[in-house]
């Protein structure tokens, strides 16, 4: 489906032109994964957080994670999210204002686990460690039935991998999944590749820069890395976010298709105008607020 169109204002614009200038400086800078995460965190910590947010690190065995905490939220329900960031770079600090939106939308704490990134840990490092982090989640009593497992761009198409080898491992599936501008076809097959020419965040150079490192020879068309081309039967309800502006809006549409096809209950949203994970800029952007609200009701509908 087709979201309503939002309504932009002068300085909106103006504030996320000047924002998405400096990610992209960061992305395609000429330093290396080192500095780009360094940017990436930057970005993270210049924006706010909802107040009375606790934030807590946490140790899983290994595994870095913060636990994002906000006023009010619900003890026995989480939310595991996985950042976006290519699979490269991205970790709980620079993600850290979205999670916590989103936590504090479903009214629950969440959990943000620093998986391992490529290219010093290639394909399946980071699924190894979502659904470790799942496992941790149910270790500390939450029933599977009240987790929400969400993320962004990589992370989006991290959250649909976690959920096929969760199926895979047989363990239980948590109550729903939502991915914000997923990338879930590290092929770069969709339609959107071609046809969006100005997409203010990705080139199709730098996904394919991030798909050679993190697979590191794997093909991309296996089912943990391109999960839109994967068997997706059994998998819990969906809702996908994608923005018309950017060139991963075949991979939601194409996710959503094929989820359903699989039988499962999936809703995709593309919002006209929108950019790659707008949500990232809710501090400046009306759309961004508003997706987060929608998606926070969606959760909670599916963790009642």
């Amino acid at each position: 489906m087709t979201h309503g169109a939002p309504v932009w204002r002068d300085v909106e614009i103006t504030a996320v032109r000047e924002l998405l200038a400096q990610l992209r400086d960061v992305e395609n800078g000429p330093g290396g994964w080192e500095d780009r995460r360094t940017g990436m965190d930057a970005f993270g910590a210049a924006a706010k957080l909802p107040d009375g947010l606790a934030v807590e690190s946490v140790d899983i065995a290994g595994l870095e994670a913060e636990l994002l905490t906000p006023a009010g939220a619900a003890p026995n329900r989480a939310l595991l999210y996985l950042h976006g960031g290519g699979y490269c770079v991205g970790s709980p600090r620079s993600h850290r204002p979205l999670a916590a939106r989103l936590a504090s939308a479903i009214g629950c704490p969440a959990l943000v686990p620093h998986y391992r990134l490529a290219p010093e840990h290639r394909f399946p490092a980071a699924v190894d460690d979502a659904v470790k982090a799942y496992r941790h989640l149910l270790g500390e009593g939450v029933e599977p039935g009240r987790i929400i497992i969400a993320g962004d761009s990589a992370g989006g198409g991290l959250t649909i991998a976690t959920a096929i080898a969760i199926r895979d491992s047989g363990l239980p599936q948590p109550a729903g999944l939502f991915a914000i501008s997923p990338w879930a076809n590290l092929a770069q097959t969709g339609a959107a590749y071609a046809a969006v020419l100005h997409d203010p965040m990705l080139t199709r150079e730098g996904l394919q820069d991030m798909a050679d490192a993190y697979l590191q020879g794997e093909g991309p068309g296996h089912p943990l890395a391109s999960p839109a081309l994967a068997d997706l039967h059994d998998l819990p309800p969906m809702l996908i976010h994608a923005g018309s502006q950017e060139i991963l809006a075949s991979d939601a549409t194409l996710l959503a298709e094929r989820a359903g096809l699989a039988g499962v209950e999936v809703r995709v949203e593309i919002w006209p105008e929108m950019i790659h994970v707008w949500h990232a800029f809710a501090e400046w952007l009306g759309a961004g607020r508003r997706a987060i609200e929608e998606a926070g009701v969606w959760a909670r509908g599916k963790l009642a």
